[in-house]
């Protein structure tokens, strides 16, 4: 019996574990990336731990489908941080409309001194 110390590191992926040479030297593992294996010595032979494509092809497109979601994650932070400098002050009030093209404006009572205005479109239908 040996002990052997090691990292864990809290992130999302499809593998349990990830062995890095030294590893691979404490057990004297061999790994086979072409066929998907893992050998090393065991107390009663070699152990070999292996799997299948279809389930390697899985756990491949799980981690390029959370590459994106890590991706479009930051990109939403960065358009959000966008949006905030550049959004308008509520508060503060343009008081500027511009009237359609094709509108006329007259005077609502032309024998009253207010002077209250109304505009109408021009390009109106007869009907």
């Amino acid at each position: 019996m040996e002990t052997l110390a090691f990292e864990v590191v809290g992130f999302h992926g499809t593998y349990h574990a990830i062995l890095g040479q030294p590893c691979y030297a404490k057990f004297m593992a061999v790994p086979n990336y072409t066929y998907l294996k893992l050998k090393m010595p065991g107390p009663g032979g070699v152990i070999t731990i292996g799997t299948t494509f279809q389930r390697a092809y899985e756990c491949e497109v799980e981690c390029c489908d959370h590459a994106a979601a890590i991706i479009a994650s930051g990109e939403l932070m960065d358009i959000r941080k966008e949006v905030t400098e550049e959004a308008p002050d509520p508060k503060r009030s343009t008081k500027t409309f511009e009237p359609a093209e094709g509108s006329k404006e007259f005077l609502i009572d032309p024998g009253s001194t207010e002077g209250k205005t109304m505009r109408i479109g021009t390009t109106l239908s007869s009907e």
